[in-house]
């Protein structure tokens, strides 16, 4: 006993928890005491958010403040430079996209230039990253333009132009007289446009507020269940559904825009019907945007490493077109459709429709769900990549209230935009300072060139979302790579993006998160399950189907799982066992006592003494083996189901003289087993630290044995 206690891990259970140990070649393993009192919990950490002294409410507005930590210790001649460039260079390419994507969102252009103006300066309050610019992204404007699009409908504003007219005037004249008598009327009050930014103000509104409580209550967590391949595969899809909503402005048909599922093909169809009536002005002018915008992108790419500055080709294009559109008077001679006055300075603030919060609530939560995903996983690349931290919570709260505060300013929804970003961060930006000088560039535009945009083409703008839609399209370029790494993912990618671009950008969210978790489970459910062998003069032991040359120890099958054990698959883990090790306990059993009943009945009527012996000889038929050592190194954890399973499994092999011993088991499992009362006073259930420790006391216990039958 004393020679295998030097070789073997034994699970001993004296009375008492405490008593609990493991031993192995002398060593011991005491379990740690942990005190689960909630009570204690809930009030240590009570105490530790209501104490208040004047340090921590220090630390608290410089924490929530960040801006009152870096500001102080701004370096003026290191960093200002960079700065103000990036500022600029950034605040030049934001001002067309920010008109070209309020197109996107169902907004007048000067609603765009509000949005990126606010969301610029508020984030230099309260972001952490220094890199980032947050502004008006593609994907979270055309979500607020199809609600944007429903509510509209919903309140009337579709109708033909002669019943508006007449609907408009009756409301006009019972507002003059008596209070007015439906909703409708009231509603129409106000015009389309101003009903469209009241509509997208409330989302923003209740999107930011999401977007502050996931702050609050440090649920973050959310964002893990957005894979990488998940939010690439969402933003693809969604650059279709993107490039579909403006490709009515390229040939100037005036179509409605298609909401909920299939819209994507039903605003093709549309388009395809009214083919006839594309406007050949807007369509040589698209036509020559794009000769000029996509090469000089192209360029900008491939030099950026000798460029100090990106050519501002799209600020060029709206300036050329502007002037080419109203000196040629392109809108009276050929009917083009231009983006019309753009008025200067700031229109009052109003807060958002409290009465449209129930219609929209449902709609905010995608968009404060992707927003803050976005954000929170861009801070975190480049804090990474330029060696500093950023805190995801404060994170969450700076886009949070990027959405709150500009949503009574006559704002949309904003979040960090990559594209914006890496040119930011190769222009030199140091300090979140580039941010306010952006703000300042756009602040010029609106209150003294926005006007001079108004013969600006609607078809020149949706030339600019489109060509910035290039870098979402190239992931199909990546595609083969991606599956070479990982078909699951790509799988994942595939799914998220035809969903997004086919059925709606709304319930893709859920059908990406919904299949990946779906593979997470198939993958558990059906794990890679080898048998092992032994690496010659080493302690190591690796799959037999993976290497060569790897050596077995005869009478022990050396079995690992590589998953989870759980009520899943459990039955996996059974069946896949029973047909590694050749060996179903449960069938050999029942062929056992049919044998042995076959036996008696032959004892019963003949008296034979060959017969009986052939039926000895068949229920005593060797199996080839004599321990399963299982290894679970890859066993993550157990639930009651998997526990159950492990017993049934020790036991049924028991029953045919097979041992199993489990072997690396983590301490959450062997934790499982212990408290599922695994092993039972006066059963050798063995635990070891190591599957060569297994095999080797399997070994020594079978020499012994055979050693004392001898004997």
């Amino acid at each position: 006993t004393a020679e295998f206690n030097n070789v073997r891990s034994v699970t001993e259970m004296p009375e008492g928890d405490d008593a609990k140990r493991s031993f192995h070649h002398g060593m011991f393993l005491e379990p740690q005491e942990k005190k689960r009192s909630v009570k204690a919990l809930v009030v240590k950490q009570a105490k530790k958010t209501c104490s208040c002294t004047p340090a921590k409410v220090k630390d608290y507005v410089f924490s929530f403040f960040p801006v009152l930590q870096w500001l102080p210790k701004y370096k003026l001649r290191e960093y200002l430079l960079g700065d103000i460039m990036s500022g600029v260079i950034v605040g030049v390419l934001l001002v067309p996209q920010s008109i070209a994507y309020s197109l996107l969102a169902g907004q007048e252009p000067v609603y765009g230039l509000y949005t990126s103006f606010f969301a610029s300066i508020i984030y230099f309050i309260f972001g952490t990253s220094r890199h980032i610019s947050v502004g008006i992204f593609g994907v979270i404007c055309l979500m607020v333009g199809q609600v944007v699009d429903r509510e509209t409908q919903r309140a009337g504003y579709d109708l033909e132009p002669a019943a508006l007219s007449v609907l408009t005037g009756t409301a006009a004249y019972v507002n003059t007289t008596i209070s007015p008598v439906n909703e409708t009327s009231q509603k129409l009050l106000c015009d389309k446009t101003c009903y469209a930014i009241t509509v997208g103000a409330t989302m923003t509104f209740i999107a930011g507020v999401y977007q502050v409580a996931m702050g609050f209550f440090q649920v973050g967590f959310v964002s893990v269940y957005l894979s990488d391949s998940l939010l690439s595969g969402f933003v693809t899809g969604a650059s279709f559904t993107i490039l579909t909503s403006q490709a009515k402005y390229l040939l100037g048909l005036d179509i409605p825009r298609s909401n909920g599922i299939g819209s994507l093909i039903a605003t093709w169809i549309n388009i395809f019907r009214n083919i006839h009536k594309t406007n050949i002005c807007d369509l040589i002018t698209s036509f020559l945007c794009f000769l000029v915008l996509i090469p000089t992108k192209e360029l900008n790419e491939h030099f950026k490493s000798r460029l100090k500055a990106p050519i501002p080709v799209e600020l060029v294009v709206i300036v050329a077109a502007t002037l080419a559109s109203h000196f040629g008077k392109l809108k009276e001679t050929y009917g083009s459709s231009i983006a019309g006055h753009i008025p200067t300075g700031f229109l009052p603030p109003r807060p958002p429709d409290w009465n449209l919060i129930p219609n929209v609530a449902l709609d905010a939560i995608p968009i404060a769900i992707i927003g803050f995903a976005i954000t929170v996983s861009l801070s975190e690349m480049f804090a990474k990549k330029h060696g500093y931290s950023v805190k995801a919570n404060q994170e969450m709260y700076a886009i949070g209230f990027c959405n709150i505060i500009p949503s009574f300013f006559h704002c949309f929804t904003t979040s960090a935009a990559l594209a914006k970003t890496l040119v930011k961060e190769s222009t030199g930006c140091r300090t979140q300072m580039s941010g306010m000088v952006t703000s300042l560039v756009i602040l010029l535009v609106l209150l003294v060139i926005a006007p001079l945009f108004y013969s600006l083409q609607k078809c020149v703008l949706a030339v600019i979302t489109i060509v910035n839609l290039r870098g979402a399209l190239r992931k199909f370029k990546d595609l083969p790579k991606m599956w070479h790494l990982s078909r699951v993912d790509t799988v994942i990618w595939l799914v998220t993006m035809a969903a997004s671009a086919l059925i709606s950008t709304e319930i893709d969210l859920l059908v990406g998160v919904c299949f990946s978790m779906l593979c997470v489970i198939f993958r558990t459910q059906r794990p890679e399950a080898p048998l092992l062998g032994w690496v010659a003069e080493s302690e190591t032991y690796e799959s037999l189907s993976a290497y060569k040359n790897l050596q077995t120890k005869p009478g022990i099958v050396v079995f690992r799982f590589e998953a989870p054990l759980y009520y899943i698959n459990k039955e996996c883990f059974k069946s896949t066992l029973y047909k590694q090790t050749g060996v179903n306990p449960v069938w050999v059993m029942a062929a056992k006592k049919k044998a042995a009943k076959r036996m008696l009945r032959e004892k019963e009527t003949d008296s034979d003494g060959n017969q009986t012996s052939i039926s000895l000889d068949f229920v005593s038929e060797p199996l080839g083996f004599h321990t399963i050592v299982i290894d679970c190194c890859a066993v993550q954890f157990l639930d009651t189901a998997g526990i159950r399973t492990l017993k049934e499994v020790c036991k049924d092999y028991g029953e045919i003289d097979v041992q199993v011993l489990l072997a690396q088991c983590n301490p959450s499992v062997r934790s499982s087993l212990i408290r599922g009362e695994f092993f039972k006073e006066g059963e050798d259930h063995l635990l070891f630290h190591s599957v060569h420790q297994a095999v080797d006391f399997a070994l020594g216990a079978q020499g012994h044995s055979g050693t004392s039958t001898s004997k």
